[in-house]
């Protein structure tokens, strides 16, 4: 399986697809929707069929999203179509109609406005990159039902498999503001009692959660700027009253873990 580089966006989980998908790929029934409560820049759903719906409670990254699946011919191609001039009016201006795609994408680390993108010797066009990137995924975004909604909210068809990447708790580079991590787990239990199938990526869980899969991950959200990179234990982990298949071989024997 090819993972590409695709919508620039903090906290990615592009690189790790590749090891988490197959696991999650194993366990989804035939026709089960693929639900993603937190689908940020759209790096794993991208790479799943339908049905499939993104959400996520920010409306800029699913403006983001939608502009690269259904405007792709309005995107700037290159740092001539879009200027720093344009970015430093974002900062003040909602008028422009692909705030959110330019918001992520032509930001430092691609943090909501973070700041303009640029290396140091300025010979790298990271709005032509931007444009390639969106170029690949718009057509593996197609038929994706992308809604704006806070994860709790979200209405999720019946059996569904539940993907969710929510903001890390203890971590002190994404700024996640008052987002309630107790709520949350306790929202995967219900799911999970519910008939959903529920896999979450983190750091850690309460301890009635297993992890099925673990790996260290080398991170700066910051890297362009010179930062230390930081090392962590990434996880996918599913209640322990969750039958789930580890491994695709585990599933071909049917043997449960």
């Amino acid at each position: 399986m090819q993972m590409e580089n695709k919508m620039k966006y903090m906290g990615s989980k592009n690189r790790i697809a590749k090891h988490i998908l197959p696991i999650m790929l194993s366990n989804r029934k035939p026709g089960q929707t693929w639900v993603e409560p937190f689908v940020g820049g759209g790096n794993m759903i991208d790479k799943v069929e339908d049905p499939r719906i993104g959400a996520d409670a920010n409306k800029w990254t699913i403006q983001a999203l939608t502009s690269i699946r259904d405007h792709l011919d309005e995107l700037p191609r290159n740092n001539t179509e879009f200027t720093e001039e344009d970015y430093n009016k974002l900062k003040t201006s909602d008028d422009y109609k692909h705030k959110g795609y330019a918001g992520f994408a032509f930001s430092f680390g691609a943090k909501w406005m973070g700041g303009l993108r640029r290396d140091t010797v300025k010979k790298r066009d990271y709005v032509s990159e931007a444009y390639d990137n969106s170029k690949e995924q718009s057509p593996k975004l197609q038929c994706v039902n992308l809604i704006c909604s806070p994860y709790d909210k979200l209405d999720i068809p019946p059996n569904s498999l539940i993907y969710c990447d929510p903001p890390y708790a203890d971590t002190t580079t994404y700024k996640t503001g008052q987002f309630d991590h107790e709520a949350f787990w306790q929202w995967c239990r219900d799911k999970t009692n519910e008939g959903h199938t529920v896999f979450i990526s983190e750091y850690q869980a309460p301890s009635d959660f297993k992890s099925i899969w673990e790996k260290e991950i080398v991170s700066s959200f910051d890297s362009e700027r010179g930062n230390e990179s930081k090392t962590a234990i990434e996880q996918l982990f599913v209640h322990e009253s969750q039958k789930v298949f580890r491994t695709p071989l585990e599933a071909a024997m049917g043997v449960y873990w």
